[in-house]
């Protein structure tokens, strides 16, 4: 029922996010929007782009004094460094010679999309793979985020590591802790010991020319049981949870609750007992599921993990072969990140909240806001007759 596609290149005029399937008067919270915008932007390990990119959404269609119409949202957001690449990045008129990029980066997709696209060198195919991009799905994820919060739903993102620097596992913030100590630090990290040690290794890896990853958590909380479904593969939410934050750049992995911790553990240790509470409540005392369960949400907090690889722009490039004449030479150096985890977790938190905005709709459908929270609030009050973990 929900959808969106992006358009724009890294160096065109902007990017533009078209989101289709919201209810009819949602209230949108402009400010919101570019709040998401300038999260994305902030943190440590930036570069020099963030000081040109002021990013600030415009919406063309959908919307009619802060609610939404029922029909096509249009997002545009615009690239401010436009001005200097008119030449290069053209519509119409001769092609440029300036900025090509024949040495392609061990790591990105400049090679394989040459050779998949026909390009004569990979400018194109950085323009469009570019993290770039990323800014409308921000701006389309936040809709969603604050379609979510309407109805109950809250969500927020933190780091759990940068470069090996791990937070301790102990520590399992809620969305409002998240919110609180996480987003105004620059590094995206809750706990300020640990925030100190990640910048120092930023500030290493970019006096070495040299970049890093690191571990993104998004956690949400107020999720009713039984979003998605175990009757296909393909409606699994988890299975579209791992779809959406894989297609980041540069995100190798995703986990749910405790991840890859449970391939080392027997199943009697792996597993959320249930215990009775109340009259007809259920408690869970653990959440190693991370809110998951049969491809549905549990009722309890959704934890999504990702890990994220060193970006591949390198200031001292690796080894790499000319697109011209094959000879050896470096990688081509593009204006890049020392580091973009905290980015990359605002990216993270935004398409999290968009797979479970439309799994809602999916759920509870209405083409009225007011739809939507009258058939959710009989969902709620149905289950409570059997028990439900969000009433202990």
């Amino acid at each position: 029922m929900m959808r969106f596609v992006t358009a724009g290149e890294s160096h065109g005029p902007c990017l533009t996010a078209v989101v289709e399937g919201l209810p009819a008067g949602l209230p949108i919270d402009e400010n919101k929007l570019n709040e998401a915008l300038a999260r994305r932007q902030r943190g440590a390990g930036r570069g020099g782009r963030m000081l040109i990119e002021k990013d600030q959404v415009e919406v063309l269609s959908g919307v009619r004094f802060g609610k939404t119409l029922g029909s096509p949202v249009t997002l545009s957001i615009k690239n401010r460094d436009w001005d200097n690449w008119r030449e290069e990045m053209a519509p119409f008129g001769a092609p440029s010679d300036r900025k090509r990029v024949y040495c392609p980066r061990p790591g990105h997709a400049d090679l394989s999309g040459v050779w998949k696209y026909g390009f004569e060198d990979a400018r194109p195919v950085l323009e469009r793979a570019s993290a770039r991009e990323t800014a409308a799905r921000t701006a389309a994820g936040a809709i969603a985020a604050g379609f979510l919060e309407h109805v109950g739903m809250t969500f927020a993102a933190h780091v759990r590591g940068i470069g090996g620097i791990e937070l301790p596992r102990e520590i399992q913030p809620s969305v409002q802790e998240i919110r609180a100590k996480a987003f105004p630090s620059p590094v995206g990290c809750v706990d300020e010991a640990t925030a100190a040690n990640m910048l120092a290794r930023i500030a290493a890896a970019q006096e070495a020319g040299d970049t890093l990853g690191g571990l993104i958590e998004v956690r949400g909380e107020g999720l009713v049981p039984g979003l998605g479904s175990y009757t296909q593969w393909d409606a699994r939410l988890d299975g579209r949870l791992a779809q959406a934050i894989s297609a980041i750049p540069a995100i190798k992995g995703v986990a749910f609750g405790d991840g890859f911790a449970l391939a080392a553990v027997p199943g009697s240790e792996a597993h959320d007992t249930m215990q009775k509470c109340g009259e007809r409540g259920i408690a869970r005392p653990t959440n190693h599921a991370g809110g998951l369960e049969g491809g549905m949400t549990n009722g309890e907090v959704l934890v999504v993990q990702a890990a994220m690889k060193p970006i591949p722009t390198l200031m001292k490039p690796l080894a790499s072969v000319s697109l011209l004449d094959g000879s050896t030479t470096y990688a081509s150096t593009e204006r890049s990140d020392a580091c973009a985890v905290p980015a990359a977790a605002v990216v993270a938190e935004m398409m999290t909240a968009w797979v479970i905005a439309c799994a809602v709709r999916e759920k509870f459908g209405g083409d009225y806001i007011e739809d939507v929270l009258i058939a959710l609030e009989h969902y709620k009050a149905r289950i409570a007759q059997g028990g439900a973990p969000w009433q202990v």
